[in-house]
This record gives C-alpha cells, structure tokens and sequence, in this order.
C-alpha cells in the first residue's frame, strides 16, 4: 500500500511540544493547505464548504505502542481508543474550518498539525453524513472539556 502526498499542510508549529492536541484546542489558529498543481482541479466547489476533513500524514512520528498514556489523560488506553499520533498506521484527522480558496491554497483555522504535514486527502464536511446524533465518548467524556487548554508535551516523541 502506498500513498502519495496531494499537497503540504502550512501551520505555525515547527515543534511538537506545546503545540494543540486537537481542532478544538486550535479553534483560532489560522494555515493554509497548499495542494500540488496536479490536484488543482479536484478544488472545483470546495469553496462552498464551511468545513473540511483533512486526512494527512504523521511524518514526524515513528513506531507505535499499542498502549498509551494520552494527553487529557494519566491512565494507559488502547491506541485506537486514542488520538494519540504514534499509531501503526501514521494517519491523521482534523477537522478545519475552510475561510477561503485562492488557487491552489486552501487558508483555514483550527489548524492542530506541524509545519510541513503531509496532506493526504480533503473531504467535505457534512453534518448529515459526518456528525451522529447518539454518541458515547469513552473515557474521554470526563475530560475532553479540557481539551482548550491542554498542549502537546514530548511523550510521543
């Protein structure tokens, strides 16, 4: 299986540590998404999204626990039942809110990713398909209020 990158995700963090663990906590960030030229034309009508699912490629880490102590919490968790960036599979999701398209580069805000990321794909959001309406957040339901605040320390390094 092989993936190649469409474009590269532009944010201000260079460095993991101290940088939002999630779009939540990244609400005012602003980047950009600049896509290769030859993907510009799959950004036809993207620009009458509010939203947009940015699935992109952890390239900074490496290797992966299948048990790990997550940001918001002090208790081991299975991995998949985690954000947590070392996974078997290097993929990352975030949801980002589209201000504008000039071209081939998409500014958005709530950008919760290193400087560079490798973007993979671009989705629509939609709230018909995307958001349920009968959810159970796990272990997370104690904490991820406190997401705002929480910034990325060096335990996945």
């Amino acid at each position: 299986m092989e993936f190649t990158p469409i474009g590269t995700i532009r944010s201000p963090f260079s460095d993991r540590e101290g940088m939002p663990i999630q779009p939540a906590g990244a609400a005012a960030v602003k980047g950009t998404v600049e896509v290769l030229a030859p993907y510009r034309e799959g950004l036809q009508d993207l620009d009458g999204f509010s939203h947009i699912i940015l699935l992109y490629h952890f390239h900074r880490s490496s290797g992966f626990e299948l048990k790990v102590v997550p940001f918001l919490d002090v208790n081991p968790r299975g991995i998949f039942a985690t954000r947590a960036p070392k996974r078997p599979n290097s993929i990352g999701l975030s949801v980002v809110r589209l201000e504008r398209v000039e071209g081939r580069i998409l500014h958005v805000v709530g950008v919760d990713v290193l400087d560079g990321t490798p973007l993979l794909d671009i989705k629509p959001f939609v709230p018909d398909f995307d958001a349920q309406v009968e959810v159970r957040t796990g272990w997370l339901e104690q904490v991820s209020r406190n997401v705002q605040g929480k910034r990325s320390d060096d335990r996945f390094v």
